[in-house]
């Protein structure tokens, strides 16, 4: 693990302690490979987790009672044995007064954004990571036929195709495409933010900012995001229309996001949705990848 320094002289070490035992209660113990029986309390014992984290089951507590500061080394160490996701890490290292290891974007589809995809259907989704590539996808989405793959090498990249290679068959108001394009800078200026030596990431940002002006423009001076939602008209191979509303949901310990397209209750784009899903065919959840950086 590279050596970081701490980022504030005042480590809020209660705060910290607060959040391990936070953490270390809401562990199942067979997540991280231990008996579930014989417990009066859920969660892991600080014996438990001292063994996994490889210290004492006395300095855990110490640490809980903020008594102790950590090193980086141990906050990496709790990190690990408790299995955390990316926000509750970032979180720890925040509380002890260090700056969180600026790895890669993380693409792992993780079972919580599995679960999402495969327990709404009949609801068009897709999951992406921070850099805006998708990830998974359901069948519903696929079921729209919007998404061609004319060979760039960002395919897969949301920010890309907006603004560098659009859908034909993705269609937006003036009002809605502006709303789209300020949550997709917003994404990634945040993601740089976390992941800054992300090479990939930053190989992307610069293809966009050197091929899209408008994507410049906007990172230069980034618009307001009011809500992480827009309206788009998908067009149907078979020439049929829907116009849905896409939603921006965060899953946060895996640092992913859903977006979940609908259409608005007893409309005839809810009765078209219906049909089109209704004709889908293939795997319920489908991982999908990049054909090039980013």
């Amino acid at each position: 693990m590279i050596s970081r320094a701490p980022v504030g002289r005042l480590a809020r070490v209660e705060e910290f302690g607060a959040a391990v035992r936070q953490l270390r209660e809401a562990t199942a113990p067979e997540s991280v490979g231990l008996r579930p029986g014989g417990r009066r309390t859920s969660g892991l014992r600080r014996e438990e987790l001292g063994e996994l984290a490889g210290m004492s089951a006395d300095y855990v507590r110490r640490l809980e009672q903020g008594r102790s500061h950590p090193s980086i080394g141990v906050v990496d160490a709790i990190a690990r044995a408790l299995h955390a996701g990316r926000a509750d890490y970032e979180r720890l290292c925040a509380l002890a007064g260090y700056a969180a290891a600026a790895g890669q974007v993380p693409t792992t589809v993780g079972p919580g954004a599995t679960r999402l995809l495969e327990r709404f259907p009949g609801t068009p989704m897709f999951v992406s990571d921070a850099a805006m590539n998708l990830v998974a996808v359901n069948s519903a989405f696929l079921a729209l036929g919007h998404w061609d793959l004319p060979g760039d090498a960002w395919d897969w990249n949301i920010a890309w195709r907006t603004f560098c290679s659009p859908f034909s068959a993705f269609q937006q108001s003036d009002a809605d495409a502006t709303d789209h394009e300020a949550v997709l800078v917003a994404q990634l200026r945040s993601t740089a933010l976390r992941y800054p030596r992300d090479t990939a990431l930053a190989a992307l940002l610069d293809e966009l900012r050197t091929r899209s002006r408008r994507f410049d423009g906007l990172w230069r001076s980034p618009r307001p995001v009011d809500a992480y939602e827009s309206s788009a008209t998908f067009v149907h191979p078979d020439g049929e229309s829907v116009t849905l509303l896409g939603n921006l949901v965060a899953i946060p310990g895996d640092d992913l996001a859903a977006l979940m397209l609908t259409a608005a209750p007893g409309s005839a784009d809810a009765a078209r949705l219906a049909e089109v899903v209704g004709a889908a065919e293939g795997p319920a959840v489908l991982e999908v990848g990049q054909s090039g950086p980013g």
